[in-house]
């Protein structure tokens, strides 16, 4: 592909993940698919336009607001202003990447030369940013996390910003973290060990993992260490019976059954059926046994009158608007709404509600979310503990130091994870325990 044919295909994509409303990584797939001519150079520098914008949408907006018109801002104008922002292209080159070719952008028009011209003297590091657009997300949702965060905020979302690391699980059934360590570097994948989690790996620059035979071979999963702790404080015991009630395509079932030691059971459920059937391989690959899939049809559904008080742990990751994880979804703020937040409270609640009914005396229930937002999060076992005086929470700090490597974080009964804190992606857990 040209340089042009590349420009007019990052303002294709960008274009299809507003109209679609889809997370950018399936829609930028879905092109890929269809437009296989395009080589892995190619892929590489659109992937940079694409993901350049999207992780400066609102400073790209504000400023061609400012050098323009609010009517102007779209794809076509995002991507020319991030060229001249982001990668340094002056006025001449520009101009020169939108040529009419045959799979070239359209020239600029003169108020696009004209806007082009102004963006150029505004330069990449305009002062007078508001605090919303600097943390590239809507006004409402910088204010949410603020109220949350405190000064913090700006920092958190400057980290945010940053393409994140690849961490992986060490499968401790069948690897030891030094061996799986080992047994990447023989296919140049080098590791390092995660601050925070025993079981956790960081790839050290950027790595293909899933051809490797490390990977293959069900020594490692590829899992963000915020998961990982989530796992490891549910501090599950061989031979405990354990509930993972929101288990997706089971990353944090697989942890649990390497600390369970492939002892106990684990019941892995999921209102989302097609997401449970990608979790068999990942059982078959890691050689566990003891997780029993079930879908579910909600917090009505028979399956947990069959259960009750049954388990000595339960997890929940629950259903949230997923503000912690926007390194890896640099456009998922701009498809969150304030009723998204008041849904995923809704479901929170009754999640919570009827987890309490599963978990057996002196057993635990744990809530996690990969959320910053206060709602989603405290508020949330807040109101939960004062509607069930049975249970209490249980200080993180006393549970951290027992299963992981760093130093506890003693200030609250909770934690919040977050990038800049903890260089994991955000993740708020609470640990509460039935007392009767």
């Amino acid at each position: 592909m040209t340089p042009a044919a590349r420009v007019a295909a990052a303002i294709d994509i960008l274009g299809l993940v507003d109209a679609l409303g889809r997370p950018a990584d399936r829609v930028v797939d879905r092109w890929y698919r269809g437009h296989r001519f395009a080589g892995s150079k190619d892929r590489v520098a659109i992937n940079a336009m694409v993901y350049g914008v999207l992780r400066q949408r609102a400073k790209l907006a504000w400023i061609i607001e400012k050098c323009g018109d609010r009517q102007l801002v779209g794809p076509r104008l995002m991507v020319l202003a991030q060229l001249v922002l982001d990668r340094g292209e002056d006025q001449s080159c520009v101009k020169a990447l939108f040529d009419s070719s045959r799979f070239g952008p359209p020239a600029l028009e003169q108020h696009e030369l004209d806007l082009l011209a102004a963006i150029w003297r505004c330069g990449a590091h305009p002062t007078g940013l508001p605090g919303w657009v600097e943390a590239n997300c809507p006004e409402w949702l910088f204010h949410e996390v603020l109220g949350y965060l405190g000064d913090s905020t700006g920092a958190e979302f400057a980290a945010m910003q940053r393409r994140p690391p690849l961490d992986l699980r060490v499968n401790t059934l069948k690897a030891t973290p030094e061996e799986a360590a080992r047994a990447l570097a023989e296919e140049n994948v080098v590791a390092e060990r995660c601050p925070h989690a025993s079981t956790g790996l960081r790839i050290a620059g950027r790595a293909s993992v899933l051809g490797t035979r490390a990977y293959r071979e069900g020594l490692v999963e590829v899992q963000d260490e915020g998961s990982q702790v989530a796992a490891a404080l549910v501090q599950a015991q061989p031979g405990q019976t354990v509930i993972d009630l929101c288990a997706g395509a089971g990353g944090k079932s697989l942890a649990l059954a390497a600390a369970l030691m492939n002892r106990g059971v684990i019941h892995a459920c999921d209102v989302n059926g097609s997401r449970l059937r990608r979790m068999a391989p990942r059982l078959w690959r890691a050689g566990v046994s003891i997780v029993e899939a079930y879908e579910i049809s909600g917090t009505d559904d028979p399956w947990f009158a069959g259960h009750l008080a049954s388990a000595d742990r339960v997890l929940i990751d629950a259903p949230c608007t997923g503000t912690g994880t926007i390194r890896r979804n640099p456009d998922l703020a701009w498809r969150l709404s304030p009723a998204d937040t008041e849904r995923n409270v809704s479901m929170q609640r009754a999640l919570l509600v009827r987890a309490a009914d599963l978990v057996r005396p002196g057993g635990r229930l744990v809530y996690a979310t990969c959320s910053l937002l206060e709602a989603e999060n405290e508020q949330r076992v807040a109101e939960f503990l004062s509607e069930h005086p049975n249970f209490g929470p249980v200080p993180v700090g006393e549970v951290w130091t027992r299963v992981l490597d760093s130093p506890a974080p003693w200030e609250r009964d909770c934690v919040l994870l977050t990038p800049r804190r903890y260089g994991t992606d955000g993740f708020f857990i609470a640990i509460l325990e039935r007392r009767e």
